[in-house]
């Protein structure tokens, strides 16, 4: 498809509506329900989170491989 920028206002516009169409079908729940939900749900899977427990290193694919040395 085409970058926003390059799209007429007509184009932009009717994207707009299109994404508004979909949206509108979603059902809403009061925040006051799904934030205890959500809330109860993060901390019932805090466990196997590895951003609060960590990664340990040999299951780490980020970690460095070699070091390099300046001489």
């Amino acid at each position: 498809g085409k970058m926003a920028q390059d799209m007429t206002e007509k184009e932009l516009l009717k994207m707009e509506l299109d994404q508004l169409k979909r949206e509108v079908k979603n059902e809403r729940q009061m925040v006051s329900k799904t934030g205890k939900e959500l809330k109860d749900y993060i901390e019932s899977m805090a466990g196997e989170d590895p951003l609060l427990k960590g990664i340990p290193e040999d299951k780490n694919p980020f970690k460095e491989k070699g070091g390099c040395t300046i001489s």
